[in-house]
């Protein structure tokens, strides 16, 4: 039988026919792709299947052609990593028991970006698919997803039905698998709006004699390639190559191809199935003699040759054997397909038996979804053959019904075609609005670079004592623009209810948090997520206290200005928030998602924004482990992201996973009682650039927080050292929104309002003397800074607030004092009902909490 696998002469070809030959079989190779293909990596005509899988396995999604060179910047080693970069998933050492046994956490960080876009429930739903299965073929017990959401405006009706399907999908599919939904966090930005972001963190648990590794194992010659799962179709084929260019909104029901079709129903069976035969394989000793792989991006063709390629194999494919949900499938898409619910194993022959049994027939995948099945589909072959660069390598060979389609070396595959794009500083020039803002009852005028004025009456003073209820809600108009007067009361409402601040519950809520019985802190009670991973007896005793804490972090707005300033607030904003709920970070994941490579302007925003992650963890040493830096375990680069012409928010994602050694030592970001101190960490600075604040008036500014990193790591020890002395009764990072808005989020859960000092507190370090950082439990002396009052309240500059009961207070002084960082006495917590900042804000306290609690809900 001869298939329709057509060869190509591009040498011969003009670049108008290789165009046209490309588009029409839907090959994501450039022009000079096609001729490096034939002429440097084959040295001969390349096939239609080959030219597939080339532009496929050879992406930016899969091989990292414009980026890897960029990426090896990233510190990869440490004690604690157990499983580095490399795999379908890392493994970070959470614990171990009084045998000196290890156990890990697995995290996994992806992106199904361009898919969302297109279909948003299913490629929001098959972005959670795909994750899950990185971890669980670790050997691991999945037990929590994250997801990173970036949408366009929110004014935009496109924006809000992008929302609502990816939330939707992100539900339908994570709920019914029995995962929780952990965290994540959420913006919207105009620059989103051809190329929302939906990105996922998946996190799983295994003991050090449960791994299994994404690569066939030593002696693995002969080994069988077993497909397990839904029977291959057509969905999803070429969803790698499409993830890797530029969404075109004029071919969305043509792409609508390129997204898979998801199964949660299956998944739960399937997970059911493997971890069960883990425990198989555990018995017989058989964990170290397997490779076991996800079929996500590039399907059969992708998960074979890695497996092989991994350690230096090569592998032989039928593809007459694949189980197939399509009659008469072409067979570059049985290959490529990137259909769902599909793993791969490779094994000792002995084992393929049992192995085919227990899928089949133990749990009988059939019945669950028709056609679903395990089979062997080829074999692991020497690797006989040595590369350029000296490592071993052996051929990859592809049949169908007896025709060979691809053969090709496995390591030429998995490299791809290295891209050196060119990277040019756009020299962008931003500059900060002018703010002149006079106190004490005059009014005042507010300058933005001249564009327009807004008349402030700044009577704080009598306003603070002639406030009524019926006057307060006359700030909750959301109207800059008319020519009512404006207060700092009405400035702080309008950025509680702002969509980048408001409560994510109309989020949250449709997911189920707490499935498995382990969560400590959900989504929307502080900082970061804490998770307890050992809590059933299945674990010694000994690490059943221990606690995960988990977050998500990054903010577009930051990157807008500067993509380096934003890669390093990532990191250090996400290490805050694990260290407000006591957690000490362990290691990071990423998702790169940046725009067009192939533009030396946006180019220059992705090795900015690497150079930022590279720079900020390698400042980040451990606590306990002071020779280490914060290690990148697993990550994902999302390039082709574009909206408007323009590449989006550089936005390099970031997540930590980091331990409590004790789940009864977590606090929580709400005020827990009346008259505790407050106590800030962190100096303001005027770093309102990228601000919530600065966007209420659509402006963006140039003063981006600039973090020191050495700094924050001080402020983060001393934090931590407090709560594992039970010193601090609740702590909250202050972000979005600068002071103001984290001391009004503060006192929303249990309505307990805050009385911050004068207009000037912001000057007055708590400490008598500045460098020795010693707390001063009475109000002392003010001292004028020429920091305006309104960088005190909305910068962003990094640090935290603390509550802090006063026979606590030398206890604190004397451990920041350890760490050379100073603290600021602000005011004491009150049950009256009220929020009161610097005399200049004074506000019931319930009608703030609507305005946060509604904000976001409203808006959708």
């Amino acid at each position: 039988m001869t298939t329709n696998n057509p060869s190509f002469n591009f040498s011969n070809l003009t670049d108008l026919e290789i165009n046209s030959i490309t588009k029409n079989n839907k090959i994501a190779l450039t022009i000079e792709d096609c001729k490096r293909l034939q002429s440097e990596v084959l040295g001969r005509e390349p096939t239609l299947a080959e030219c597939v899988l080339w532009s496929i396995q050879g992406s930016e999604h899969c091989s990292y052609k414009s980026s890897r060179q960029f990426l090896s910047q990233f510190p990869t080693k440490a004690d604690n990593v157990m499983v580095g970069v490399g795999e379908d998933a890392g493994i970070i050492e959470i614990a171990r028991d009084n045998t000196g046994k290890k156990y890990g956490i697995v995290v996994s960080h992806e992106s199904h970006n361009s898919p969302s876009q297109v279909v948003p429930y299913e490629g929001a739903a098959t972005g959670i698919g795909g994750n899950v299965r990185d971890v669980n073929c670790m050997g691991a017990k999945v037990i929590g997803c994250s997801d990173s959401l970036r949408f366009g405006s929110i004014t935009k009706a496109k924006s809000r039905w992008i929302h609502h399907g990816v939330v939707e999908g992100i539900a339908g599919y994570g709920n019914p698998i029995g995962v929780p939904n952990i965290g994540g966090d959420l913006y919207y930005d105009s620059g989103f709006e051809g190329a929302c972001l939906v990105n996922i963190v998946t996190l799983g648990v295994v003991a050090e004699d449960e791994i299994i590794h994404s690569y066939a194992p030593d002696n693995a010659v002969g080994y069988d390639l077993i497909l397990i799962g839904k029977p291959t179709d057509n969905s999803g084929f070429g969803g790698a190559s499409f993830s890797s260019k530029v969404v075109d909104e004029t071919e969305k029901e043509a792409n609508k191809g390129a997204v898979q079709e998801p199964n949660a129903f299956l998944k739960r069976h399937i997970l059911k199935a493997n971890y069960e035969l883990y425990k198989i394989l555990k018995a017989g000793n058989w964990i170290d003699k397997v490779g076991f792989k996800d079929l996500g991006a590039g399907g059969i063709a992708c998960a074979s040759v890695e497996l092989a390629d991994g350690n230096g194999y090569g592998a032989e494919l039928h593809l007459e054997k694949v189980i197939v949900g399509i009659q008469d499938l072409e067979p570059a898409v049985i290959l490529c397909s990137e259909t769902q619910e599909r793993f791969m194993w490779a094994v000792p022959t002995e084992l393929s038996h049992i192995i085919l049994y227990h899928y089949n027939n133990t749990f009988d995948f059939a019945k669950v979804s028709s056609g679903a099945g395990a089979s062997v589909v080829g074999k692991i072959t020497a690797g006989d053959k040595s590369t350029k660069t000296g490592k071993a390598s052996g051929q990859y060979m592809v049949y169908y019904k007896g025709e060979k389609i691809i053969d090709a070396l496995a390591a030429d595959i998995t490299a791809g075609i290295k891209n050196d794009r060119q990277h040019i500083d756009p020299q962008k020039k931003f500059e900060e609005p002018e703010f002149e803002i006079v106190l004490n009852g005059v009014e005042s005028t507010v300058k933005l670079n001249n564009s327009f004025n807004h008349k402030i009456k700044a009577c704080y003073l009598e306003q603070i004592e002639k406030f009524t209820a019926v006057g307060e809600q006359e700030y909750l108009s959301d109207n800059f623009t008319s020519p009512k007067k404006l207060t700092f009361n009405q400035i702080l409402l309008n950025i509680l209810s702002h969509e980048n601040v408001a409560s994510r519950c109309p989020v949250y809520e449709n997911f189920d948090k707490n499935i498995q019985g382990i969560s400590v802190i959900e989504a929307g009670e502080a900082d970061a997520t804490v998770l307890q991973p050992f809590k059933y007896d299945n674990y010694p005793t000994e690490i059943r206290q221990i606690g995960l804490v988990f977050k998500q972090d990054n903010n577009p707005n930051y990157g807008k200005i500067s993509a380096y300033w934003g890669g390093v607030n990532a990191v250090v904003e996400c290490a805050r928030n694990v260290a407000a709920v006591g957690g000490v970070s362990l290691g990071l994941s990423d998702c790169l998602n940046f725009g067009n490579p192939e533009k030396p302007d946006q180019m220059w925003d992705f090795v900015e924004g690497v150079r930022g992650v590279a720079e900020a963890c390698k400042s980040f040493k451990q606590k306990n482990h002071p020779t280490d830096c914060l290690p990148v375990v697993s990550g994902n680069v999302s390039l082709y992201k574009e909206s408007h012409g323009g590449g989006i928010p550089p936005s390099p994602i970031v997540s930590i996973v980091g331990k409590i050694s004790d789940v009864k030592k977590v606090i929580k970001m709400s005020f827990t009682q009346s008259n505790s101190n407050i106590i800030m960490v962190g100096e303001r600075k005027d770093e309102c650039g990228g601000s919530v604040y600065y966007s209420l008036f659509d402006k963006l500014g140039a003063n981006v927080p600039m973090p020191c990193v050495e700094e924050a790591v001080n402020q983060i020890n001393a934090i931590t050292d407090c709560i594992d002395f039970a010193l601090i009764n609740s702590c909250h990072d202050i972000s979005d929104g600068g002071l103001a808005t984290c001391l009004a989020e503060m006192s929303f859960r249990n309505n307990i309002g805050c009385n911050v000092f004068g207009h000037n507190c912001h000057s007055e370090p708590v400490s008598e003397s500045y460098a020795e950082g010693k707390v001063n439990k009475s109000t002392s002396k003010k001292t004028k800074s020429n920091l305006p009052i309104d960088k005190f309240l909305f910068s962003q500059t990094g640090g935290f607030v603390l509550e802090v009961n006063d026979d606590k207070l030398d206890q604190v002084n004397e451990i920041f004092a350890k760490y050379h960082i100073s603290v600021f006495n602000l005011g004491k917590t009150n049950c009256r009902g009220r929020i009161q900042i610097a005399d200049v804000i004074d506000l019931d306290l319930q009608i703030a909490k609507e305005r946060w609690t509604n904000g976001l809900r409203e808006k959708l």
